[in-house]
């Protein structure tokens, strides 16, 4: 057994690999959006006595979120919800570019999209129901977890293996950064 040495840095070495053709699919990718109830959460609503609603989300989604931003992708929500649990959410991981209480979706990622000057040909969608195929149909690259309603799973090219509100968001994360090059600079700053 060896001694650990804090004095002597190694290397972190990626150990994530993913399908050559889906890397080239996820290249050009440079904004992604995201739907929040069963892609950014679990997709359970709660509620308190008051009727607020009570959201939960998973920190290794949130790091993930961050580490595009650093990697010059943009995050963006597009959601049929409005809550301030979520607003709050997004103001603390720096996501700018959200529509909130939207069922169309499509030209909310439109507008999104013509504010960052992208095309659909530059996007990447993560969706769980009915509602987020406009974009998911138009992104170079449509993602879905796991549980997602199975029209929707048929047009996706990547589905996470952890479910929503549980990593799924990370996976696709660690994928365009993977795609892009940066995962291997980004995981050495941690080391």
């Amino acid at each position: 057994m060896s001694e650990h040495n804090p004095d002597t840095q190694r290397d972190l070495l990626p150990v994530l690999q993913f399908d050559p053709e889906l890397l080239l699919r996820a290249q050009p990718v440079r904004v992604v959006f995201f739907d929040v109830d069963g892609v950014l959460t679990d997709g359970g609503l709660l509620y308190s006595e008051s009727g607020e609603t009570l959201k939960r989300f998973n920190t290794l989604d949130g790091h993930g979120l961050k580490l595009l931003q650093r990697a010059g992708i943009t995050p963006a929500v597009v959601t049929g919800r409005d809550s301030a649990p979520l607003r709050l959410r997004l103001k603390a991981l720096g996501v700018t570019h959200a529509r909130f209480g939207t069922e169309d979706k499509r030209p909310a990622a439109e507008a999104i999209l013509a504010e960052l000057g992208l095309s659909w040909q530059q996007a990447a969608a993560m969706g769980d129901d009915w509602p987020d195929l406009p974009m998911m149909r138009r992104a170079a690259l449509a993602c879905a977890p796991q549980h997602a309603h199975a029209e929707v799973r048929a047009h996706a090219h990547f589905a996470p293996k952890a479910a929503a509100g549980h990593g799924a968001v990370r996976e696709l994360c660690d994928l365009l950064l993977v795609a892009s090059g940066q995962y291997a600079r980004l995981l050495a700053d941690y080391a």
